[in-house]
This record gives C-alpha cells, structure tokens and sequence, in this order.
C-alpha cells in the first residue's frame, strides 16, 4: 500500500555544484524538495521506489547502490541510490534518478531500502498504472519519490520555445499533484505532454497507480517556471 509520495523537479541545475553561479535561483525548490522528503520519513515507509524519466520506452530497474554522476555536466561529482553499494553493476542513474539520489544523499536518507525506476517519454498510460499498482502491492508501506518536470514551453527563451497551451497544462498538472487527484491525472493527456516536452507525464501516472485506493491527501509545496520549465513539488500522505 502506498503510504506517502513526493514529488520533485529532475533538472541536474537542482545540484547547485552543476547549476554554478545561477545556484540560489533554484533555493526555494530545493527547501521545498526538503519539505517534501521530509513527508516520506514521518511516513516510516518499509521501501522507497524512486520514479523518474529515462531512455527508452519499457521500465527499467536499478537496485539500490546504483551510481550516477554529474560528470556530464562538467562536475566531478558522483552519487549513489541508498546507503548501499550495488555489487557488479554496469549500470548507471539517468539524470532524474541521479537527481533523486542527489536529494536522498542532501537529506541523509539511510534507513529504508531504496530503488529506483526509469520509465521512457512513451510508456503508455495503462501501463504506467498497472506498474504502479504492481509498486504498491510490495510492501505493507511504500514510499514513492516521483521525479518529473512539467511543460518546456512556457517562455521562449524555454528549451521548447513559447506554446500557449503551456501555461494551462502545467496548471492543471499543478493542480492535480497539489490535490492528490489520481483520476486527472490518470486522463492526461499524452499527446499534448509530448509536444509540451513534459518529462513527468509517465513517472506521474505511476503514481496514480500506486495512489489507487489510498486515499492520500496532497499539499503543493513548490510551483514556478524559472527557466520556462514548470517545475513542481509536491507531497503526498
């Protein structure tokens, strides 16, 4: 059963080493993060399942110890999901979930076992649900830590350029992760997320799934678009 959600922005500009000089714009995000975080530990979750964008269109699994790395970007700075060490693993974090590993890491989260998830741009809606049910069918108490951006459109200096529909997508997804809503956003729109070049579309519809019947209420920390990205942060309990 899912016990608490969080949710968070995936820009690698949240790690102030990546972002430089431009670091305390992103300082009311990264509190908020915080604040959110925070919701999953009074929630004594028995696992964490952090969900994010990825490559590629099926899931794919990284068990705890997974390492990431901001490299990249130019950094020399490396991260690791969970306090533990993954034996033999080749594989490495996407940029969401080395964000997430970022935030786990910044907030000193050691006790619960942690996992993560890379769902592509493509994963279909149904899917995403049933995935999420399937998350949430694993453990007496799970906690999830969703990572997402909303629309790349909302200025034109934005990664997408100016869109008009930008604005009330990202409105109406603020709204719903604000509200805990599941039904709306189980409807989004999948075609239009795509144009938006919405990175959280998937990993919210996971969400929705796992959310299924817990009858969690929802709190909006976090809501801006500094860079014409919509980034939001939100917790679930």
């Amino acid at each position: 059963m899912l016990a608490a959600a969080a949710v968070c922005p995936c820009p690698p500009l949240l790690v102030p080493e990546v972002a430089a000089g431009a670091a305390p714009e992103l300082d009311a995000a990264r509190a908020a993060c915080t604040d959110a975080l925070g919701v999953l530990a009074a929630a004594r979750p028995g696992r964490l399942v952090v969900v994010g964008p990825a490559d590629g269109a099926g899931p794919e699994t990284y068990p705890e110890g997974t390492p990431g790395s901001f490299r990249g970007f130019g950094v020399d700075l490396d991260v690791r999901l969970g306090a533990a060490e993954a034996a033999g693993t080749e594989q490495r974090l996407p940029y969401a979930l080395a964000v997430a590993a970022w935030l786990l890491e910044r907030t000193g989260w050691v006790d619960t076992p942690v996992e993560g998830l890379g769902v592509g741009e493509s994963y279909p809606p149904g899917l995403c649900a049933r995935t999420g049910r399937d998350i949430a069918a694993r453990d007496e108490r799970v906690a999830l830590l969703v990572m997402g951006d909303a629309s790349a459109c909302r200025t034109l200096k934005a990664p997408g350029y100016l869109d008009e529909r930008a604005a009330p997508f990202d409105a109406e997804v603020t709204r719903a992760l604000g509200a805990a809503d599941v039904a709306a956003l189980t409807t989004l729109d999948t075609a239009l997320a795509h144009e938006l070049k919405v990175s959280g579309r998937a990993p919210w519809q996971v969400l929705a799934g796992a959310a299924d019947g817990a009858d969690l209420g929802g709190s909006l920390l976090y809501e801006d678009a500094p860079y014409g990205v919509g980034y939001v942060v939100a917790a679930w309990s």
